[in-house]
């Protein structure tokens, strides 16, 4: 499973750390990444990271935001930095999980923590 954590609220202009920690009996991870939602918005990309390390951001949040990774902890992070109040949605961890046993990988979802900027 996935457990995201590390959202809050925060002033525009402030930073936020998530934490996406993936548990149980997994061989490998492929892609880790991050998604976001506003009540009554599609829910948007905005980050990923693969094994390798190969990164994608959504436009809206190059140059502010940073995502990493650390394989032997199976957990992901994302550092967001110069936060603006469009940037308030629930915060999704997504990652495409080889568990144990298996011969591809499985897409998992995290419960969502709630990030809230204010002008």
């Amino acid at each position: 499973q996935l457990q995201a954590s590390g959202g809050g609220l925060v002033q525009a202009g402030g930073s936020l750390r998530l934490t996406c920690a993936a548990s149980g009996s997994i061989l490998s991870i492929t892609t880790m990444g991050w998604y976001r939602q506003d009540p009554g918005k599609q829910r948007e990309l905005v980050a990923t990271i693969t094994r390798d390390g190969n990164i994608f951001y959504a436009d809206s949040v190059k140059g502010r935001f940073t995502i990493s990774r650390d394989n032997a902890k199976n957990t992901a992070f994302l550092q967001m930095n110069s936060l603006k109040p469009e940037d308030t949605a629930v915060y999704y961890c997504n990652a495409a999980i080889i568990p144990s046993g298996r011969l591809r990988a499985y897409d998992y979802w995290g419960q969502g923590t709630q990030v809230t900027v204010s002008s």
